[in-house]
């Protein structure tokens, strides 16, 4: 490597103290760009959307979808073998895509499934549409969630049953809660993955499934699961607590699936037990998904010393990209994309991408690469080095 290629590596990052500090990139591991053979868990991806930067809209109020680049991400997640969960929270569902988009986006992403041998998909379904004061009772919380369950049946999808902000706010009790799934529950044509989000992803949804305790609720959310279990192909659960998955786990009807939503420990997870394991549904395999495809990959193949030696540099990484606010999430995320050359811009639905500070994305960059996730250094320094102008630190 010349003089010129090591500078184009090197970069001044902000620490916590306000000091710039030099940081040079290492080189990227050799993560596969395709998926060698199948998986012996089902691995979903939550994947984030790639906004319009030029539509012509208010940022804060309208949804403008750059929709080829958002698709081609799709695609490369179908190539490295994992599935599409889509229209979820990683899509910004419910903080800047609302329901129409969101069903467009569902229904491109299944009209590009077809030509993917193999390809899994499966889409949120929820009360999204309704405005905030709009439902006032049960009644509208199951009429809400039938016409979405109906639209995204009538385009061939599969769904995933998200938890509902409009339910949190009317319920009065457990009771209602069984009401209300098991009227969606009897009516799907096809088992769905029933999601449980926790507060900590979305503040509205707290003392869901009628109890502000885990693991009370977590009895409502079984009991559910058990009554229905025909109609029910999984349960992700959204906690970031390892402990109660595994319970919540260990309890589930030997047919359903627990996917595990926990992006703080999800390879211990994913691993198992002597008692079973957790299949997953992640928004962090978005960010890491040719890693997640290597180290599931050499599951399959029993070696799991290789697969926790490369999920192992993700955890940190994952870890801070989750870090309270949670829900910012997607911001970091998304900065991945775009690191990474999935995107050409750094732009995101609502302007969420001024959500975290550069501080935060200044850590994320060192530790992607210490992951070894950032794929051409190169591409990647320059547009950090991009953002840090925007900042106003000049290199």
């Amino acid at each position: 490597m010349n003089a010129a290629e090591k500078l184009s590596l090197n970069l001044k990052l902000p620490a916590a103290d306000g000091r710039l500090e030099q940081f040079r990139l290492s080189a990227p591991r050799n993560f596969p760009r395709k998926a060698a053979g199948a998986f012996n868990r089902v691995a979903y991806s939550a994947a984030h959307v790639v906004a319009d930067p030029l539509a012509a809209i208010d940022p804060w109020q309208g949804c403008a979808i750059d929709w080829d680049a958002t698709i081609a991400y799709r695609r490369n997640l179908w190539g490295l073998g994992l599935g599409v969960a889509e229209a979820m929270d990683t899509a910004q569902r419910g903080m800047g895509l609302d329901w129409n988009t969101s069903l467009e986006l569902i229904r491109r992403s299944i009209e590009a499934s077809r030509d993917v041998k193999g390809a899994l998909l499966a889409s949120g379904a929820g009360t999204d549409h309704l405005a905030a004061d709009a439902a006032t009772n049960l009644d509208d919380v199951i009429r809400a969630y039938e016409e979405q369950v109906a639209a995204i049946e009538a385009l061939g999808g599969r769904i995933i049953l998200m938890a509902s902000r409009a339910l949190a706010r009317v319920a009065k009790s457990p009771d209602d809660y069984h009401q209300v799934y098991e009227r969606i529950l009897g009516q799907v044509r096809a088992p769905v993955i029933i999601h449980w989000l926790g507060e900590m992803f979305d503040p509205a949804l707290a003392g869901y499934w009628g109890h502000a305790d885990h693991e009370q609720a977590m009895e409502v959310a079984l009991e559910v699961i058990a009554r229905n279990a025909a109609k029910v192909d999984g349960v992700k659960i959204s906690l970031l607590a390892k402990d109660k998955e595994i319970a919540m786990r260990r309890r589930l009807p030997q047919q359903v699936r627990m996917y595990t939503g926990d992006d703080f420990n999800y390879a211990e997870l994913i691993e198992g037990d002597a008692a079973g394991y957790s299949d997953a549904l992640l928004g962090i395999f978005d960010a890491i998904a040719p890693a997640a495809c290597a180290a599931l990959t050499a599951l399959a193949n029993k070696d799991n010393k290789t697969f926790h030696q490369i999920l192992a540099p993700t955890v940190p990484l994952s870890r801070h990209i989750f870090g309270a606010p949670t829900r910012y999430y997607k911001t970091g995320v998304v900065c991945m994309s775009w690191l990474n050359g999935h995107q050409d811009h750094f732009i995101m639905v609502g302007g969420q991408q001024s959500t975290r500070s550069i501080l935060h994305l200044a850590e994320l960059f060192r530790l992607a690469d210490a992951a070894g996730l950032l794929r051409d250094p190169e591409l990647a320094c320059a547009r950090m080095k991009q953002l840090l102008a925007v900042h106003g630190i000049v290199q």
